[in-house]
């Protein structure tokens, strides 16, 4: 992701190292367009009926948002999706090399607000997940309960790494960490992509959602993306031309696929909600 996700150093590149990083950047720019969008949305949908004291009306697109009576668990509800928008802004920001190097004080005090805000944001959600409830059944919540854990578990490492020092991985575990918390986004993408294709919601059902693609994408959301992150990071130290281009193919397919699974988010879920 951007220059990020390269461990090529001064040296000139070659033609497959250039189509690579270009690929990466390409599905970098993207994906962060999307995740904006995705914040957009949040901060219309939730934030105007929250102005105008219509909290009630969160119910219409998140399961059990709002419980009357509930003070606490609203309380969790809203610090959620309040520190969603800031993980969806901040994290793209840790990933581009020019804010890390030329404001590496901001870079700092940046990684350490996400950090501590997915944290806390993974355990409002498994809060949220076992108290309030959610569609589908028991393998979207095994799914999610999992990724929870995979963003406390990278965030930690990564946490540990830097004060180490060990940048590399540092680096490593901080992309496996935005990865695994951009899950929720990719569960959106997904999803939207497979309503383009199909025109029906295929195998599974869309009021209960429960059926073998939901379960599919409980764990693929997080799996299917940190599965590519390795093959990309593997590809990307390979001194085989052959791989890197295979690889940079691989992901403007990805990029492309992405792309429509965005539009169709932003035209079927998104722009009705708001």
């Amino acid at each position: 992701m951007v220059r990020e996700f390269s461990a090529v150093g001064a040296k000139a590149l070659t033609g497959a190292e250039r189509l690579l990083r270009s690929a990466v950047t390409l599905w970098f720019v993207v994906a962060v367009t999307g995740q904006w969008i995705f914040v957009c949305y949040l901060l219309l949908a939730y934030g105007n009926t929250a102005l105008a004291g219509n909290v009630a009306a969160w119910n219409e697109k998140l399961t059990h948002g709002y419980v009357p009576g509930d003070t606490f668990g609203n309380a969790v509800v809203i610090v959620h999706l309040l520190l969603a928008v800031i993980i969806l802004v901040a994290g793209p920001l840790q990933l581009i090399p020019k804010i890390r190097t030329s404001l590496p004080r901001f870079h700092r005090w940046n990684g350490r607000l996400y950090l501590v805000s997915v944290a806390i944001a993974s355990v409002a959600g498994l809060f949220m997940l076992f108290v309030h409830g959610t569609v589908g059944d028991w393998t979207l919540v095994l799914g999610i309960s999992i990724d929870a854990l995979l963003i406390l578990l990278f965030g930690g490492l990564a946490l540990r790494a830097a004060l180490k020092r060990d940048f590399v991985a540092h680096r490593r575990w901080a992309l496996r960490l935005f990865i695994a918390v951009s899950a929720v986004w990719f569960f959106r993408i997904g999803l939207m992509l497979w309503l383009v294709l199909f025109q029906a919601p295929v195998g599974f059902n869309p009021d209960s959602f429960v059926g073998p693609f939901a379960s599919f994408m409980a764990f693929a959301q997080y799996l299917l993306p940190l599965a590519v992150l390795e093959l990309y990071l593997r590809a990307q130290v390979t001194a085989n031309a052959h791989m890197k281009a295979a690889m940079a193919i691989f992901i403007l397919c990805l990029t492309l696929a992405m792309a429509v699974g965005i539009f169709g988010a932003i035209m079927g879920l998104w722009l009705p909600g708001i």
